[in-house]
């Protein structure tokens, strides 16, 4: 099989991966008091959001930058990317294909980012849990972890010849 319908497929699976990635639970967070007499425990807070919920919060909370640097690297770069690989390997007379090739591969290095991002957080929180206070990875998680995987494999398969 051509390495790039392989690559096309696999941006095709990314892409569904994405989805829910993007709109799928990814953290949950219960924080408490510990168990007391006669009341036992009492939850102060539980939260329960996805990467666009995070950034929306972000957002209306005056912290832009975060916000604004999670909707890139999460929604803007990842459709982008996907659009070109599409373009790249269903185009082959594409005047600027090898340049866009180019771009597709650089862009695929900040793929993981935000899995990084996010699994520096979640280490953080699972550091300062305790009966008090619970992180808990939810599916959103694993589902955007595949989409960057699964993106990066693309890349790699995608084959175009530098135009002489």
């Amino acid at each position: 099989m051509n390495r790039n319908i392989i690559a096309l497929i696999l941006t095709f699976i990314s892409v569904s991966l994405l989805i829910p990635g993007l709109f799928t639970p990814i953290l949950n967070i219960n924080l408490s008091t510990p168990e007391l007499p006669v009341v036992g425990k009492i939850v102060i807070l539980e939260r329960t959001q996805n990467i666009l919920e995070t950034a929306g919060e972000l957002y209306k909370r005056n912290n832009e930058l975060p916000a604004i640097l999670i909707i890139l690297f999460s929604v803007a770069i990842p459709f982008l990317k996907a659009i070109i690989i599409m373009l790249v390997t269903a185009f082959k007379n594409l005047p600027q294909r090898y340049k866009l090739y180019r771009l597709v591969y650089q862009l695929g290095k900040w793929s993981m980012a935000d899995v990084f991002v996010v699994g520096v957080f979640i280490a953080y929180l699972s550091s300062a849990s305790n009966e008090s206070f619970v992180a808990e990875l939810k599916p959103g998680f694993y589902y955007f972890t595949g989409y960057c995987l699964v993106s990066l494999l693309g890349i790699q398969f995608m084959q175009v010849e530098k135009p002489e």
